[in-house]
Protein backbone atom coordinates (compact mmCIF):
# COMPACT_ATOMS: atom_id res chain seq x y z
CA UNK A 1 0.00 0.00 0.00
CA UNK A 2 1.42 3.41 -0.83
CA UNK A 3 2.01 5.97 2.01
CA UNK A 4 -0.30 8.61 0.36
CA UNK A 5 -3.38 5.59 0.68
CA UNK A 6 -2.13 4.47 4.21
CA UNK A 7 -2.16 7.94 5.21
CA UNK A 8 -6.01 7.83 3.36
CA UNK A 9 -6.92 4.85 5.24
CA UNK A 10 -5.85 6.14 8.87
CA UNK A 11 -8.31 9.61 8.06
CA UNK A 12 -4.66 11.63 7.97
CA UNK A 13 -4.89 14.54 5.91
CA UNK A 14 -1.54 16.38 6.00
CA UNK A 15 -1.60 19.69 6.43
CA UNK A 16 0.65 22.97 4.92
CA UNK A 17 3.92 22.88 6.36
CA UNK A 18 4.50 25.64 8.53
CA UNK A 19 6.87 28.26 7.99
CA UNK A 20 9.96 28.65 10.08
CA UNK A 21 9.08 31.00 13.26
CA UNK A 22 13.07 31.93 13.24
CA UNK A 23 16.52 32.05 11.32
CA UNK A 24 16.52 28.52 10.30
CA UNK A 25 14.95 26.10 7.38
CA UNK A 26 11.76 23.68 8.03
CA UNK A 27 14.52 20.58 6.66
CA UNK A 28 17.61 20.29 5.36
CA UNK A 29 18.77 17.45 2.31
CA UNK A 30 22.53 15.86 2.77
CA UNK A 31 22.85 13.32 0.53
CA UNK A 32 20.12 10.85 1.11
CA UNK A 33 19.23 12.24 4.60
CA UNK A 34 16.44 14.78 5.16
CA UNK A 35 16.63 16.31 8.81
CA UNK A 36 13.46 17.76 9.76
CA UNK A 37 13.55 20.81 12.11
CA UNK A 38 11.43 20.40 15.49
CA UNK A 39 7.83 20.45 15.11
CA UNK A 40 5.21 21.44 17.66
CA UNK A 41 1.22 20.07 18.15
CA UNK A 42 0.40 22.81 15.75
CA UNK A 43 -3.17 21.99 14.35
CA UNK A 44 -6.10 23.86 12.54
CA UNK A 45 -6.51 26.02 15.23
CA UNK A 46 -3.36 27.18 16.56
CA UNK A 47 -0.75 25.38 19.52
CA UNK A 48 -3.12 22.48 20.56
CA UNK A 49 -1.18 21.35 23.57
CA UNK A 50 0.48 23.95 26.26
CA UNK A 51 2.01 23.00 29.58
CA UNK A 52 4.15 20.44 31.44
CA UNK A 53 3.00 16.99 31.28
CA UNK A 54 2.69 15.41 34.90
CA UNK A 55 1.45 18.28 36.53
CA UNK A 56 -0.90 20.25 33.56
CA UNK A 57 -1.27 17.77 31.13
CA UNK A 58 -1.98 13.94 30.93
CA UNK A 59 -0.05 11.75 29.21
CA UNK A 60 -3.18 10.45 26.81
CA UNK A 61 -3.04 14.45 25.89
CA UNK A 62 0.54 14.47 25.39
CA UNK A 63 0.90 11.63 23.08
CA UNK A 64 -1.76 13.07 20.83
CA UNK A 65 0.11 16.01 21.03
CA UNK A 66 3.38 14.10 19.66
CA UNK A 67 0.83 12.19 16.96
CA UNK A 68 0.03 15.73 15.81
CA UNK A 69 3.91 16.70 15.86
CA UNK A 70 4.63 13.98 13.70
CA UNK A 71 1.70 14.49 11.15
CA UNK A 72 3.59 17.75 10.67
CA UNK A 73 6.68 16.00 10.32
CA UNK A 74 4.96 13.80 7.59
CA UNK A 75 4.09 17.43 5.99
CA UNK A 76 7.39 18.68 6.37
CA UNK A 77 9.00 15.97 4.84
CA UNK A 78 7.02 15.41 1.84
CA UNK A 79 7.39 18.73 1.01
CA UNK A 80 10.79 17.96 1.39
CA UNK A 81 10.30 15.30 -1.22
CA UNK A 82 8.37 17.42 -3.88
CA UNK A 83 5.04 15.59 -2.68
CA UNK A 84 6.63 12.32 -3.10
CA UNK A 85 6.97 10.17 0.23
CA UNK A 86 7.46 7.16 -1.83
CA UNK A 87 11.07 8.11 -1.80
CA UNK A 88 10.93 7.28 1.99
CA UNK A 89 13.57 4.28 2.99
CA UNK A 90 12.88 4.72 6.33
CA UNK A 91 12.47 6.73 9.56
CA UNK A 92 16.23 6.77 10.83
CA UNK A 93 15.77 8.71 14.22
CA UNK A 94 13.36 10.67 16.05
CA UNK A 95 14.32 13.31 18.73
CA UNK A 96 11.25 14.01 21.24
CA UNK A 97 11.40 16.84 23.91
CA UNK A 98 8.90 16.89 26.19
CA UNK A 99 7.96 19.89 28.25
CA UNK A 100 7.57 18.18 32.26
CA UNK A 101 7.47 18.62 35.76
CA UNK A 102 10.84 17.85 37.30
CA UNK A 103 9.48 14.80 38.98
CA UNK A 104 8.26 13.05 35.90
CA UNK A 105 9.50 9.95 33.80
CA UNK A 106 7.36 9.09 31.38
CA UNK A 107 8.75 10.89 28.20
CA UNK A 108 9.44 7.57 26.54
CA UNK A 109 5.21 7.26 26.91
CA UNK A 110 4.54 10.80 25.36
CA UNK A 111 6.97 10.53 22.55
CA UNK A 112 5.63 7.02 21.71
CA UNK A 113 2.49 9.21 20.44
CA UNK A 114 4.92 9.59 17.57
CA UNK A 115 6.81 6.86 17.09
CA UNK A 116 3.80 4.28 16.59
CA UNK A 117 2.65 7.33 13.61
CA UNK A 118 5.23 6.58 12.21
CA UNK A 119 5.28 2.75 11.69
CA UNK A 120 1.01 2.69 11.50
CA UNK A 121 1.90 5.26 8.29
CA UNK A 122 5.47 3.62 7.45
CA UNK A 123 5.93 0.20 8.69
CA UNK A 124 8.64 -1.13 8.39
CA UNK A 125 10.22 1.82 7.52
CA UNK A 126 8.72 3.85 10.23
CA UNK A 127 10.79 2.24 13.07
CA UNK A 128 13.27 4.22 14.52
CA UNK A 129 16.10 5.25 16.88
CA UNK A 130 15.03 7.35 19.68
CA UNK A 131 15.58 9.65 22.34
CA UNK A 132 12.86 10.71 24.56
CA UNK A 133 14.10 13.44 26.84
CA UNK A 134 12.14 16.71 29.48
CA UNK A 135 12.89 19.48 29.02
CA UNK A 136 11.87 22.94 31.82
CA UNK A 137 10.19 24.53 29.06
CA UNK A 138 10.01 24.73 25.33
CA UNK A 139 8.43 27.42 22.56
CA UNK A 140 5.17 29.33 23.24
CA UNK A 141 4.50 26.51 26.24
CA UNK A 142 4.15 23.38 24.50
CA UNK A 143 4.14 20.36 25.64
CA UNK A 144 6.02 18.47 23.29
CA UNK A 145 8.11 19.29 19.99
CA UNK A 146 9.90 16.29 17.38
CA UNK A 147 12.52 16.45 14.90
CA UNK A 148 13.42 13.72 12.74
CA UNK A 149 15.99 12.32 10.68
CA UNK A 150 14.86 9.92 6.94
CA UNK A 151 16.91 8.32 4.79
CA UNK A 152 15.12 8.66 1.44
CA UNK A 153 15.82 7.69 -2.41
Amino acid sequence: MSIDARLKELGIVLPEPASPAGNYVPYVTAGNLVFISGQLPIGPNGVECRGKAGTDVSIDDAQKAARLCGINILAQLRAALGGDLERVRRCVKLGGYVNSAPDFTDHPKVINGCSDLMVEVLGERGKHARIAVGSGSLPLDVTVEIDAVFEVA
